[in-house]
């Protein structure tokens, strides 16, 4: 077994882990570490625990001391110095003509390097305005082209939900999300409503995936016949997933009705693989075919 303890470095970041050595960290504390692009200042996520060895990609390079008071003033100096960066960036970029929207700039704890995201409809020659962002801030530059989902989970936002982005508040990777997760979910198969601020679909729809999956996978599909409890026959009109309750044609005295039943007083046989009933146009499918497609991994670190 081996300690670690895993750190964020941007809200809703993805976790990294370290070793701990020496140090009594708990959650939420703020540690300064060595990364790949230098000295850093993240947060401590969850505090330290043990794993098995096999599970964590050495080496593991240490924590290299809590913050002190002093780590602190620094980093809120860097967050003053990147809103100056971003207004900087910004004139240089229409200075050059270039068809790029800046994000975010973000200095490096040590003020190594200082990094701009931006997103663009394609490939940018930004060679010129490296140097020129070189000789105004005398140290490293790096520009990153990002996707739309990052540039969301970036700057943040409300969704439809009335609540904070997930992508900005707690997710900290992107999950893949699908069209059959909507459709198993009952929902309106118009692109305009199942995707998100990004234009992507919307990540929530993973959240209540296996769920829903195991609710539906004990109901009758649409179109299905059954029996029910009263010795009638008929044909699932409607399923409502949550309440597990099934809308049902029937015939009384030679009249259909529509009576509704509990799962448990239904006996059926479900046809294996039938797919339930979405009003969706094939434009509207084409659509949701290609936000389906869309590469949803984070540029983000």
């Amino acid at each position: 077994m081996v300690r670690i303890v895993g750190v964020r470095f941007r809200t809703a970041g993805k976790i990294y882990y370290f070793d701990p050595v020496r140090f009594e960290i708990k959650g939420e504390d703020h540690v300064i570490v060595e990364t790949a692009r230098g000295v850093e200042y993240g947060t401590v996520v969850g505090g330290i625990r043990e794993v098995d060895e096999s599970k964590v990609v050495q080496p593991l390079k240490p924590i290299l001391r809590i913050a002190n008071e002093r780590d602190d003033e620094q980093e809120a100096a860097n967050k003053l110095k990147e809103k100056d960066a971003f207004r900087i960036c910004q004139e240089k970029i229409a200075k050059h003509n270039l068809e790029m929207k800046l994000i975010d700039a973000e200095y490096t704890f040590d003020n190594n390097k200082v990094l701009f995201y931006f997103t663009a409809d394609g490939r940018i020659d930004f060679r010129e305005l490296v140097k020129d962002l070189a000789g105004v801030f005398k140290t490293r530059i790096e520009l990153r082209q990002i996707g739309v989902r990052d540039e969301t989970k970036i700057l943040g936002g409300i969704g439809i939900c009335g609540r904070q982005l997930c992508c900005h508040g707690h997710l900290s990777e992107f999950v893949p999300v699908s069209i059959k997760m909507a459709k198993e979910q009952n929902l309106s198969l118009n692109p305009t409503k199942i995707s998100g601020v990004c234009g992507r679909l919307m990540c929530c729809l993973k959240h209540e995936e296996e769920t829903y999956e195991e609710l539906n996978r004990r109901l009758p599909g649409i179109g299905d016949y059954v029996t029910t409890d009263d010795g009638l026959k008929g044909e699932v009109s409607s399923v409502n997933v949550l309440r597990q309750l099934v809308k049902v044609i029937v015939n009384v005295d030679d009249e259909k009705e529509i009576r509704e039943y509990r799962l448990e007083q239904l006996r059926f046989r479900r046809k294996h693989g039938k797919n339930k009933k979405n009003d969706v146009s094939e434009k509207e499918l084409k659509e949701l075919e290609k936000l389906e497609k869309q590469d949803a991994k984070s540029k983000l670190e």
